[in-house]
């Protein structure tokens, strides 16, 4: 990716596509997963912008499942979910929004402890 203009950042919108962007030349992530994992999705996108490739691809990886599982109902739900199922919030949603189902919650339940959140 080649930047015509030095001043203009170009940032991922998925996290999933963070880490390719980022080592295409992007500069960083508007993230999900940040709000459950920020010390780790922080990690990553530091040691890709650092060109230190395999360690940022070893957390991608890691954290990929999560990646998916915070997708598995409409944003915010499962992110919602996640963050209250660590206890930093309460699981309470405005309307139109509803809590997460049960399946919702198994998957981003499996998703956390897959990726070492917990």
């Amino acid at each position: 990716m080649q930047k015509k203009r030095p001043d203009f950042l170009i940032l991922s919108g998925n996290d999933d596509q963070a880490f390719h962007l980022v080592n295409a030349g992007g500069d960083g992530v508007i993230s999900v997963l940040s709000n459950v994992a920020p010390r780790e999705m922080s990690t990553m996108i530091r040691f890709a912008l650092d060109g230190n490739i395999e360690k940022a691809r070893e957390l991608h990886l890691r954290l990929f499942p999560l990646m998916k599982g915070l997708f598995c109902e409409t944003n915010p739900i499962p992110v919602k979910y996640a963050v209250s199922s660590l206890e930093y919030c309460e699981n309470e949603l405005r309307l139109p929004l509803v809590p997460a189902s049960q399946k919702a919650m198994t998957v981003v339940d499996e998703a956390m402890k897959e990726s070492g959140i917990h």
